[in-house]
This record gives C-alpha cells, structure tokens and sequence, in this order.
C-alpha cells in the first residue's frame, strides 16, 4: 500500500508543530533508535560519508518520521534485521522508493540537503515498506 501525500503530510505537519518543544526531537531520535537498533548502528556506520553526528541525528529523525508514517498507516513497524536493510538496498534507493513511495520520496529530496543522507533514508524507507 502506498503512503499518500496528505498521509506523509498529516505526520510531517504534527511534527513540525512539536518541534518547538525542545525534548520533542530527542525523543523521536532516543525511541527510534531504542525500537529499531539494528537501523541505528547502520545508519551509525555511515557517518563519515554523512559528515559527522549531528547528520546522523538528522537522518535517524528523519527515519522516526518516516516509521511513524507508516505505523499510522499500516500498523506497526517491527524491528528491521540487517537481511531487511540488505534486501532494501539494492539499486539506486531513492529511484526505487519513488517507485514504490512516491509521497516518501517527495517528502525526502523537500526536507533533506545532503544526497547522502536523502539516499540513507530512502533505503530505510524501503526497508520498512518491504518489511510488512
């Protein structure tokens, strides 16, 4: 199933109407990397090509978004195993969730500067869509 735009949107709306809560981005972070640890020391592993840890804070939050995303839509998001990020990371990610996800994928290149970091999404993106 297809996220929609409204879908992404309602999700990314409430979010940025938390954010002037300062404990509301740390809390994102702290429980997307609690619920899905084996996500968080992939994306850990890339901070060289990201640029340092303030850019993996960014992409881990952007990832919680991403999950709540689809937790809201289709129910819960079990914890991804690295088969799942292996699987999903095949190919040009960010060509394939526009394929699969468009409404993510617009989310991602609007929201995301750095190539990197929009790739690194895109692939969790479609790990947690392929991991239904």
């Amino acid at each position: 199933m297809k996220l929609t735009n409204e879908q992404v949107a309602a999700v990314v709306t409430e979010a940025s109407k938390k954010m002037s809560d300062p404990n509301y981005s740390a809390v994102m972070v702290g429980g997307f990397v609690e619920g899905q640890t084996p996500v968080a020391q992939f994306i850990s592993a890339h901070t060289d090509d990201l640029g340092g840890a303030e850019s993996i804070v960014n992409v881990i939050f952007h990832c919680a978004l991403v999950a709540t995303a689809f937790e809201r839509n289709r129910g819960h998001v079990r914890e991804l195993t690295y088969d799942d990020l292996d699987n999903a990371s095949r190919g040009e990610p960010l060509y394939h969730l526009k394929e699969r996800q468009p409404a993510l994928h617009d989310f991602i290149l609007a929201n995301v500067e750095h190539p990197e970091s929009q790739k690194l999404i895109a692939l969790i993106a479609l790990a947690i869509d392929g991991a239904e």
